[in-house]
């Protein structure tokens, strides 16, 4: 539970609201305090109310008639119950939060492992004046839900007792007024108070001393409770607001992380990053939410907090990471992020005891240990992420580092307390823990990279702008024109290539094309048949690059299209695409045609292109010369069917030509590695982008999925 008492503003609330409250002197004092009773005498006052309490665990039989609580009547006899001073020792710290004054609970005095109902009665001696009424301002530190009776009336609860065990809330402030005492005459009367609690076996785990009421609640007059109970609640909302605003800093962030991709939609850091944030915002605003409100009992916050986001936030930086840095060795850390997410949910769930009763506490208990292991192996992870980057990327390894390293030791903001470590406080009455400093670190350092990366794409888009300007200004018109050509080839390229994802009965394509230049020489196809259900699909590469190779995929897509109306046999179709390329000079072009029956029936015919690879294996074709090198074109073909589950890639050759700064080729071995561990088509070609583009780069995926739906797309 979430703890706050500030025991020098109650002793202040009581030097000045009025009067005094105070024991009474001489004999009958004394005698009333042997006896167990605390006399106290009140002007317009308020005072903690210490004890002695009686103390008893376990709950209370009820009344065969009336079905009332026997424990909560004046006249019970509770002299056999144990005794309880809820007076806190100087400098003692909740563990869980922080503030002074906390006094440890049952499981520290003698009760260690219980949890269920306990019981709190006192008596209380008043000397009051002739009509006024007096109230009672609920403990502010309280495991976890309570019922308060006044001489035997039930006045007030913090928590639902209607159902087989109380609904539970973050602790918040109460004021309950006391019928029971309120005012006829002045004079002496005796009030006994009775405090039913409930404590889950969840908090058992949470924190050491657990149980029952840890701060004394108040006592005193209506007017004076009141302003108590104001002061308490203006105390909780500051002590929340940083919480608060790190919300909206995280959704500010996460909205600029998705803005960047409009910069650069390949990069998928950004999208990474953009959803992590946005989960650390919910992550904080539910915290908020669950401590000002009584919208949501503890358990959605624990099932949505601890359970569901925790493994997602966790794996979550990890994988941005991972992102961020590209990194691509070893390829298992995502796969690995993704189990542990699923293991850490799962053992959360368990160690929540979110269903009481079902699943035996010393369960429960080994599953707490389990989630804690897990979160120690993310950390671990995480970390090893870091300095991966640092070998990678060198300072934006290092500016990340001290940032990471926080973060992940303020998930261990539990462990700490039960270790009675405090990494946190509440400066000027606001809270402030090692999580939310690492926490604010962080979006720092994002903010940071984001902006970095931002004003370097925005300088690279500038520098290009005024390349562009320079060159035309320098070429005189005819360059100008030729510009002018280029750029209306590139959008004519953009408009003939079909979409990255088409969903078609039984299959699901994705593409991504790369151009090296302006316009590229690649070139594909995706034409769907609906009078008997099947799909060409027609892939290729010019000679050249620039303007002319531009020019000429547009005149193969053209002729791509008119054969199709005519003939959909693959062998047909490049046979035809050969013939209007012979006799043009230097029009060569590598092709593979490939027509997909709508049982999966494959016929693939190849003139000189790299042939697919299915299910990670490159298909074993003969060789051929490219189209327009001969008239008498001499065709691979091949046929093999696609059953549910299989994935076909078909790839140009800008993958295997991809060279990085040393002058080292991608080769086919790391493409043979790449199409195998690779799950989409965008991420083949971003690994062969980010290596070091030379040439045209060009990916196609085909995977049967058996699912014979409408076309979606």
């Amino acid at each position: 539970m979430l703890r706050r008492l500030d025991f020098k503003l109650l002793l202040l609330l009581w030097l000045g609201c009025g009067g005094w409250a105070h024991a009474q002197a001489g004999p009958d004092a004394t005698s009333a305090a042997v006896q167990g009773i605390a006399p106290i005498s009140f002007g317009k006052a308020v005072a903690p109310v210490f004890g002695p309490w009686k103390f008893q665990a376990g709950d209370s039989p009820l009344d065969p008639a009336t079905h009332a609580q026997l424990w909560a009547e004046p006249g019970f006899d509770d002299s056999n119950w144990e005794s309880v001073d809820l007076t806190p020792e100087n400098g003692t710290l909740d563990p869980w939060s922080g503030p002074a004054g906390y006094v440890p609970g049952w499981t520290a005095k003698g009760h260690a492992g219980y949890s269920g109902y306990a019981w709190y009665r006192i008596r209380v001696h008043l000397e009051t004046r002739a009509g006024e009424k007096l109230a009672l301002a609920g403990p502010l530190d309280v495991d976890d839900a309570y019922q308060v009776f006044d001489n035997g009336s039930l006045t007030g609860s913090f928590g639902s007792f209607t159902g087989a065990t109380p609904v539970i809330y973050y602790t918040q402030p109460t004021m309950f007024l006391l019928p029971q005492s309120a005012g006829g005459n002045s004079g002496s009367q005796e009030l006994v108070l009775a405090f039913r609690v409930w404590m889950g076996p969840k908090t058992l785990l949470q924190q050491p001393g657990a149980g029952g009421l840890h701060s004394a609640p108040l006592l005193g007059s209506a007017a004076a409770v009141t302003a108590a109970y104001q002061l308490r609640w203006q105390k909780l909302i500051r002590a929340y607001t940083p919480l608060a605003f790190e919300a909206l800093i995280f959704v500010l962030l996460a909205t600029m992380a998705f803005s960047l991709t409009l910069f650069d939609k390949t990069d998928s850091a950004y999208l990474w990053m953009g959803t992590v944030l946005l989960w650390v915002a919910i992550d904080y605003f539910l915290a908020v939410l669950s401590s000002w409100t009584t919208y949501v009992s503890v358990l959605v916050p624990n099932l949505l907090r601890d359970d569901l986001l925790t493994p997602l936030i966790c794996a979550g930086w990890v994988i941005v990471w991972w992102v961020w840095f590209r990194l691509h060795r070893p390829a298992w850390v995502p796969r690995a992020a993704q189990l542990l997410a699923v293991l850490l949910f799962v053992s959360n769930l368990i160690a929540g005891e979110l269903i009481f009763g079902f699943i035996p506490h010393s369960v429960a208990a080994a599953f707490f240990n389990v989630s804690l292991a897990i979160r120690l192996l993310f950390y671990a992870l995480l970390v090893w992420v870091v300095v991966l980057g640092i070998r990678r990327k060198g300072r934006e390894g290092w500016l990340v580092l001290p940032a990471v390293a926080l973060c992940g030791l303020g998930q261990f903001q539990r462990e700490h307390s039960v270790l009675h470590i405090q990494l946190g406080g509440f400066p000027l009455g606001f809270e402030l823990s090692l999580a939310q400093i690492s926490n604010l670190l962080m979006a720092a350092v994002l903010g940071l990279l984001l902006l970095q990366r931002l004003l370097f794409s925005l300088r690279e888009q500038r520098l290009m702008a005024q390349d562009i300007n320079m060159r035309l200004l320098q070429s005189g018109q005819e360059q100008c024109v030729m510009a002018l050509e280029l750029r209306q080839a590139q959008e004519v390229q953009q408009v003939i290539l079909p979409e990255a994802r088409t969903t078609l009965p039984g299959l699901v394509i994705e593409s991504e094309y790369r151009p090296a230049r302006a316009v590229g020489g690649d070139f594909f196809q995706i034409i769907p048949r609906p009078i008997d259900g099947s799909l060409l699909i027609v892939a290729g590469d010019v000679t050249g690059k620039g303007l002319k190779a531009g020019m000429m995929v547009a005149f193969l897509v053209g002729a791509i299209r008119s054969t199709v109306d005519w003939s959909a046999d693959p062998a047909v179709l490049l046979k035809s695409l050969n013939q209007r390329l012979v006799g043009r000079g230097d029009a060569q072009a590598t092709c593979v045609a490939m027509r997909i029956g709508a049982e999966g029936d494959v016929v693939l015919a190849n003139a000189g292109h790299i042939p697919p690879y299915l299910n990670g294996d490159m298909l074993s074709i003969e060789g051929a010369f490219p189209l327009g090198f001969s008239a008498e074109l001499d065709l691979s073909v091949q046929r093999f069917k696609l059953v549910e589950g299989d994935r076909l890639v078909l790839m140009s050759d800008g993958i295997a030509e991809a060279m990085d700064a040393n002058g080292q080729l991608f080769g086919f071995e790391r493409a043979l590695d790449l199409v195998r561990r690779a799950r989409s088509a965008a991420e083949v070609a971003t690994a062969a982008q980010r290596f070091g583009q030379e040439d045209d780069i060009s990916v196609i995926s085909v995977t049967r999925t058996g699912v014979r739906d409408r076309v979606l797309a």
